[in-house]
Parts: structure tokens; C-alpha cells; sequence
């Protein structure tokens, strides 16, 4: 007896979660965003609007005597961020031919499940490839982290320039007009020095803590290979800490400062500023954001048959944004050679 369209869906629903596929490449900030609790959900809408508060309201006054007027000025300190949504679709696509060529329910349900693994990799490879390189040619109403110069992206959210002399227009606000706020923190790696991999992401953790409005620190790091190398043998004689949770899988993992550092294979040379590579991120994820649409977080459609077609399909649908709270407590660091 064939396998239904309805058990098929419900079938592959419960494997999805646990997806792999022959062509797997790491996809580091799909992954630890969600496990730091930088991903959100929002319920539909045309847009992601972002309240953030980019000014001061009202203005101080000193009480001396208890007799001076008070300063009543203010001003609207809400400015609204706003972020199209990156919808994207993928079928997972099964023939008669396969069917009668691979009978009974297990191998048909092997076949879509091997299917689903593809997919499911193609969609994760692709949002990241935009996420963190801003490479992609398909997903072109996807956001990037990557917004340096020498790739040419003005709407990319970080910038490998000094503080202060940013240009970008991230969700619609100019950086250079809200510079403590929307301006990144960025460092760059120089030859000299005993540590210089440790003393460039000290200078991004100081600077990007030190303007944070709830105090908190970077506690996700993306980087080159070359970058992880450089630091792990500034690191061989010395001891260091991670989360257990992670040294219990089995890992390679090093952390700076508690933030978690994986390497990325999307940073791996063709990223480059005015004139360096471009060898980390330095993400607090309490203000930066996956957001998906309650409906379109990788999810998976019944299967069907397809008019004309000897076959049935299902789509992997997903919606979703690249989105900021506050960009200076954030950085990226170039300099080294990858």
C-alpha cells in the first residue's frame, strides 16, 4: 500500500529538527545565534519595525538653591528601524518512478528524508553565505552583517572603519548621524606585539562594553580560520576557560572573555575591507537579531501532487530578517592575512 501524502508530511516533520546532509559546511551563526537567544519570532506584518532610542529626551538641571528654573525641553528620543522581510521557498520533490523503484514505506520515506536533508542544508548554506559574507546571489533581500568597504555594501550593519567615521544606512538610519549608537567598534590586527590577535579583541570588548546600554559584553564571536589558529597559539601556554556544555561535545572551542569563538567557513579570505581581510565579528546577540515569521522558520509544507507530473512535493518555506537594536556594541576585526 503507498505511503500518504498526510503520514509522508508528519513523517519528515518530526526528522527535520535533526537534519544532515553529505554536503554539510558549518553554518556557526545559524546555529549559535539561536543557542545564545539572539533569534526572535514575530507574527506576520509587512515589515520589522525596531523602536530604538537614539537620543537624549530631556535635559538635566542642577538644584542649587531649589529656586532655578527647570529646563522643560525635550525631544522625541524614538527613532524606528524598519527591515523588509527575505522570503525564500524550496521543494523537496519525489517521483512515481522513485516510488515504484524503491518499494515499501521505509524506502520511500528514506528517499524523502534523504531529500529533505539536501534542502534543508542548501537553505541553511545559502542564508549564511548572505548573513555573513552578503555573497549571495539569490537571497538578495537578505541583510549581512558585512558592510565594509572593500565589498561595497553600504547596508551592511558592520563596517571596518574607526568609530566615528562610519557611512552606512543600516534599516533605514543614517550611522554617521546616530555615531553612539549605530557606529560599530573595530580593531585591526598589527604585526607587532606579543599578542596581537588578544589585543585587538580586547580593544573591540572594552569599547563595545563600555557603550552597551544593559551593560552586558560580545558574547559570540565569528571568525576566520586564520584567526582562530592565530589566537589558539597566543592561548598554548596559557590556561583558559569554556562552557562545559561545549567541551562535553567533543569540540575544538575557545572562548575570549566567555564569548564563544567559531570559525566560519564564508570568512575565508574573500571578505575584505579598504585594504585588509576581514577576520572576525565580535556579536552581542541581546541586540543583534535572526528574526523569523512564526510560519516561516524552515518549516515544511504537506506534500501534494503535482498537476501534470508523475510526482508530489512539498516546500521548505522561510521568512526571515537580519535585525539590530544597537550596533556599538558590536565590532569586527580585519588585519590578518587568511
Amino acid at each position: 500500500m503507498a505511503i500518504s501524502n498526510d503520514i509522508l508530511s508528519s513523517t519528515l516533520r518530526i526528522l527535520k529538527d535533526n537534519e544532515v546532509d553529505n554536503l554539510f559546511k558549518a553554518v556557526p551563526l545559524l546555529d549559535q545565534i539561536r543557542a545564545a537567544g539572539g533569534v526572535e519570532t514575530y507574527d506576520g506584518g509587512q515589515k520589522l519595525d525596531r523602536p530604538l532610542i537614539l537620543s537624549e529626551h530631556s535635559t538635566i538641571t542642577q538644584l542649587s538653591s531649589g529656586y532655578e528654573p527647570v529646563n522643560l525641553s525635550a525631544a522625541d528620543v524614538l527613532r524606528t528601524a524598519s527591515f523588509n522581510w527575505c522570503d525564500a521557498v524550496a521543494p523537496i520533490i519525489i517521483t512515481k518512478k522513485e516510488e515504484m523503484s524503491n518499494k515499501g514505506e521505509r524506502a520511500i520515506i528514506s528517499i524523502a528524508e534523504a531529500r529533505m536533508k539536501s534542502v534543508m542544508g542548501m537553505l541553511k548554506r545559502e542564508f549564511e553565505k548572505q548573513f555573513v559574507a552578503g555573497t549571495s546571489t539569490i537571497l538578495s533581500d537578505l541583510l549581512t552583517l558585512n558592510g565594509t568597504a572593500g565589498s561595497g555594501i553600504n547596508t551592511g550593519f558592520l563596517e571596518a572603519l574607526a568609530f566615528g567615521s562610519q557611512t552606512n544606512t543600516v534599516g533605514g538610519l543614517s550611522k554617521s548621524a546616530f555615531q553612539n549608537d549605530l557606529q560599530n567598534q573595530y580593531a585591526t590586527i598589527a604585526g607587532s606585539g606579543t599578542n596581537p590577535v588578544n589585543d585587538a579583541l580586547t580593544s573591540i570588548y572594552i569599547d563595545a562594553q563600555t557603550r552597551t546600554p544593559d551593560g552586558s559584553a560580545p558574547n559570540l564571536i565569528l571568525c576566520s580560520a586564520a584567526l582562530y589558529k592565530a589566537y589558539k597559539d597566543e592561548l598554548y601556554t596559557n590556561q583558559r576557560f569554556i562552557d562545559e556544555s561545549v567541551l562535553d561535545g567533543g569540540k575544538l572551542a575557545l572562548a575570549f572573555n566567555g564569548a564563544r569563538m567559531f570559525v566560519d567557513p564564508f570568512m575565508d579570505g574573500s571578505l575584505t575591507s579598504a585594504s585588509n581581510e576581514i577576520n572576525a565579528y565580535v556579536l552581542n546577540t541581546n541586540f543583534m537579531k535572526m528574526v523569523f515569521d512564526t510560519d516561516g522558520n524552515f518549516e515544511m509544507t504537506d506534500f501534494m501532487d503535482a498537476t501534470g507530473y508523475a510526482s508530489r512535493y512539498a516546500y521548505i518555506t522561510v521568512r526571515t530578517q537580519l535585525a539590530f537594536d544597537h550596533l556599538a556594541s558590536q565590532g569586527i576585526v580585519d588585519g590578518l592575512a587568511n
